[in-house]
């Protein structure tokens, strides 16, 4: 598989084999995302382990005889990005229609949506919520090899209250299960027990929903629907696990409560109000807000024809510049935030697209590219993504131009190394 990229890319890079116990990457410049500065002429060693060793200019830092050498002339490189919201699911199967479908065609989809977010250029994905492990499943087979796809951070199952957001309410009592659906629980203790049950099958993080929604029948996006007691049971049983916690949150009134509880992350954050801005700059221990403000502009163009209810559409339509609108109102009030796209509500393969609409509602291009880099390895409390450090994975994105001028420039990734291997290549995609 890798020498098929690397042959594909051959138009756009020079690759000198044979593999060996490291990688030399080089290129025109580096972008230092942290301070927004080019390095000119850099040169990047990553060990047989992906990690990378040293970090030098082109001429002046030596690499094993055996290394492989990645030349990319022309290009500029930056840090694998990181979305912090998606789903695995296509974003083209609405409503009901997931009926259409036996229960196996999901994780075998998943595998092509992952590889649309690696070929976008995003080399860490959250996986905030999927059925059946579904998430840890796929993590597992990118990691032993059998599927090419970004790094994947796991919620497992989402947690949320009987007949919530995150519960299932497209189906009638006589085809509901007679205990709980997973994840689902209406007393602290039981939420304490979802949190532990989903670390133990593989979540590294717990996803929960503080209120109702757009894409669930019967309830409104600000409804809240869990108890600041049973989000702060949730928040502290994670960190007593050494995991972080995201709330799905529109209403301000569960995103303030979310953020009283400890939460550390709150998604969509779409209705916030002058008392979530306060709570979330006042708080000793740091809160991201992570809003999704591209995808409306795909639900309202295309939702109909994929399914979607009328109801869900419409909620859409009556969010979508709130939060976008929110989002601008935040991000100037000094609230950090990090880049969440909500693909499978969108294509994945329109993820890179969002840079785009932060830019056009406030942010800086550099600080557009700081959410999907060092902001969202903060927020996941890591320090082996999300830059270009010794120590940190080698993964790598190419591009031409300059993002830090034009931030279109991501709509269009060249080649994507994960790990120091060339996994992606523009010419060699689906």
């Amino acid at each position: 598989m890798i020498k098929r990229l690397l042959a594909a890319a051959a138009a756009v890079m020079t690759v000198a084999p044979p593999a060996g116990a490291a990688t030399l990457v080089t290129a025109d410049r580096m972008l230092d995302v942290r301070t927004g500065r080019y390095v000119a002429n850099p040169a990047i060693l990553i060990g047989d382990d992906g990690m990378i060793v040293a970090i030098g200019t082109a001429g002046a830092l030596t690499a094993p005889a055996n290394a492989t050498q990645i030349n990319m002339p022309g290009k500029t490189i930056l840090p694998g990005l990181i979305d912090m919201h998606t789903h695995l699911g296509p974003a083209d199967i609405g409503g009901y229609r997931f009926l259409e479908y036996t229960d196996s065609f999901w994780p075998i989809v998943a595998t092509g949506t992952a590889r649309d977010m690696l070929d976008g250029g995003f080399t860490t994905m959250r996986v905030v919520g999927s059925a059946d492990w579904m998430d840890v499943g796929l993590k597992q087979a990118v990691e032993a090899g059998y599927v090419v796809g970004p790094r994947i951070v796991p919620a497992g199952h989402a947690l949320g209250a009987t007949g919530g957001h995150c519960d299932d309410t497209y189906l009638p009592p006589s085809l509901q299960k007679s205990v709980k659906e997973e994840g689902i629980g209406d007393s602290p203790d039981e939420l304490k027990y979802q949190v532990r049950r989903q670390r133990k099958f593989g979540a590294e993080v717990i996803k929960v929903c503080a209120t109702g929604g757009v894409f669930s029948r019967g309830d409104t996006p600000g409804q809240q629907q869990l108890t600041e007691d049973e989000l702060r049971a949730i928040a502290d049983e994670a960190h007593m696990q050494g995991m972080r916690v995201a709330a799905h949150a529109h209403g301000a009134s569960g995103i303030n409560a979310a953020i009283r509880a400890g939460i550390d992350t709150i998604e969509h954050a779409s209705l916030l109000d002058d008392e979530s801005i306060r709570l979330a700059k006042a708080r000793k221990r740091p809160v991201w807000f992570a809003m999704d403000i591209k995808n409306t502009d795909y639900t309202q163009a295309e939702g109909a024809k994929n399914g979607t209810l009328p109801e869900n559409i419409r909620k859409d339509r009556e969010i979508g510049q709130l939060q976008r609108d929110n989002f601008r109102k935040a991000h100037l009030a000094g609230v950090p935030m990090v880049f969440a796209s909500d693909a499978g509500v969108m294509p994945h393969a329109m993820v890179p697209q969002q840079f785009r609409t932060m830019v056009e509602y406030g942010m800086t291009p550099l600080q557009a590219i700081q959410s999907a880099t060092v902001n969202a390895a903060a927020a996941l409390g890591r320090n082996d993504v999300g830059q270009i450090a010794q120590g940190a994975y080698g993964d790598l994105v190419a591009v031409t131009g300059d993002p830090t001028a034009d931030i279109s420039v991501l709509e269009r990734v060249e080649a994507v190394i994960k790990g120091g291997k060339l996994v992606s290549a523009a010419g060699d995609r689906r």
